[in-house]
């Protein structure tokens, strides 16, 4: 499954809604294909420079509002290329109430 995130542009020019929404997407064509485990990548921000904080809270939040309403998927590796990253992820787990995790 291959998505392209958004290109930060300052925030104002949807940003946010697109890359949930690359997320969104790739777990139900995932789910549509009875998969039952993904992986991504800290989407967009690389090059595109989406900043990290926000893109770990919008990756997280939205994985888990796909599997509170989805049984299919049983796996979501969040797969973080530097330090920094894999604290942003693990500090928004943290704070999400579904047990799935």
């Amino acid at each position: 499954i291959h998505t392209v995130g958004p290109i930060w542009q300052g925030g104002e020019a949807q940003e946010a809604d697109l890359l949930a929404s690359c997320y969104h997407n790739s777990l139900k064509l995932a789910a549509d294909h009875g998969l039952s485990s993904i992986a991504f990548p800290a989407i967009s921000t690389g090059v595109y420079g989406y900043p990290k904080e926000a893109a770990a809270a919008i990756a997280v939040q939205t994985i888990a509002e796909f599997l509170q309403h989805n049984d299919t998927i049983h796996i979501v590796y969040l797969v973080a290329w530097d330090q920094q990253t894999a604290i942003l992820y693990q500090n928004e787990l943290n704070q999400q109430p579904c047990q799935k995790y």
